[in-house]
């Protein structure tokens, strides 16, 4: 198992990863203990020059780390037709008990990355470098958390074995199964388009009002980035509850992944794609609003965290007329006139 392509090729992203993670935890000791940009000395000129080619690493790192989410995903659909039972990428998931915590841990440090980005960006934007200290104590902070993510991977691809029979998707989501996916396939419909359409539509307004004001306020940077992470759930909430109805035209099959496979026209990329891009900047601007108070910040964190906004309420606006592009096309009537 683990000489297949895409898995070798997510096994060296993540070493990837950890190794140069692990090899940028003493440079960012010594940056949060001697970093002083008002001296001139020798050992100041190294940390900077040095930090160029850290910060320029590590971005590449995390921004693949971003990418192994999706060929993570991806791979697990392909390999859906290995195990007996399997019908999509939840069996592959369901082969052993690192299979679900393995993606769990993928998304949460994808969304981690994401927000130690931004505040990359913006303290790279400035003149005086004034985040430091505070991105490289993160680092520390994030580095263990994504070696445990590549762990708990490197286990899962391990324990891989074809003779395993494995469950599909319909125990998983059935309404019956005690799991919180199962909780959520279980809501009603109309209860559960109204809480999809108006979460969206709340975080798209607390989006628009953000960037209405110039990206400045506590207020409503906060309140955009707690909508995200809410919109996300509901999100999610709605596909396994309404969602996927429309698309299987089947009012019993509540799978978040079948909706990847090619008899459906990969409808699923189209659904999650922007979900992910949208809560990523919603995350982000509440990850770089705590510093828009520093003197060289004033102008910058504004001005990115409108742009970020931006890219919210337009990425969140497009998930919800995929969705609906989903519910028109269908033919299953799931609510009586």
């Amino acid at each position: 198992m683990l000489f297949q392509p895409a898995i070798i090729a997510l096994l060296l992203a993540s070493a990837l990863c950890v190794l140069a993670l692990a090899a940028s935890a003493p440079f960012a000791v010594e940056v949060i203990r001697r970093w002083d940009i008002r001296s001139g000395s020798e050992r100041q000129l190294q940390l900077e020059r040095r930090t160029y080619l850290f910060s320029t690493l590590l971005s590449f790192v995390l921004l693949l780390q971003l990418a192994a989410v999706l060929l993570f995903v991806f791979n697990a659909e392909k390999m859906s037709g290995m195990f007996v039972g399997a019908m999509c990428a939840v069996g592959t998931l369901n082969v052993n008990a690192f299979g679900f915590p393995a993606l769990n841990a993928k998304i949460a440090v994808f969304f981690l990355a994401a927000m130690w980005l931004a505040i990359n960006h913006v303290d790279s934007c400035a003149r005086d470098y004034p985040l430091v200290r505070i991105k490289y104590a993160l680092l520390l902070v994030l580095a263990p958390l994504l070696a445990g993510s590549a762990w708990v991977e490197l286990q899962y691809f391990l324990d891989l074995k074809a003779d395993v029979i494995t469950s599909c998707c319909g125990s998983l989501f059935s309404e019956g199964s005690p799991t919180l996916a199962a909780e959520a396939s279980s809501l009603k419909p109309l209860p559960a388009i109204w809480l999809f359409y108006a979460t969206l539509g709340t975080t798209i307004a607390l989006a628009a009002w953000h960037g209405w004001r110039g990206g400045r306020g506590n207020v409503s940077a906060y309140a955009l980035a707690t909508a995200s992470a809410l919109a996300f759930a509901a999100t999610i909430a709605g596909i396994l509850s309404f969602v996927s109805l429309y698309v299987y035209e089947h009012p019993n099959h509540h799978c978040p992944f079948c909706i990847l496979k090619p008899e459906y026209g990969y409808q699923g990329y189209l659904l999650y794609l922007p979900l992910f891009v949208a809560t990523a900047a919603g995350l982000a601007v509440g990850a770089v609003q705590p510093f828009a108070g520093r003197e060289s910040l004033r102008g910058i964190v504004p001005a990115f965290s409108r742009h970020l906004a931006a890219v919210a309420a337009n990425a969140f606006a497009l998930t919800a007329a995929i969705a609906t592009a989903m519910i028109w096309q269908s033919r299953l009537i799931l609510l009586e006139n």
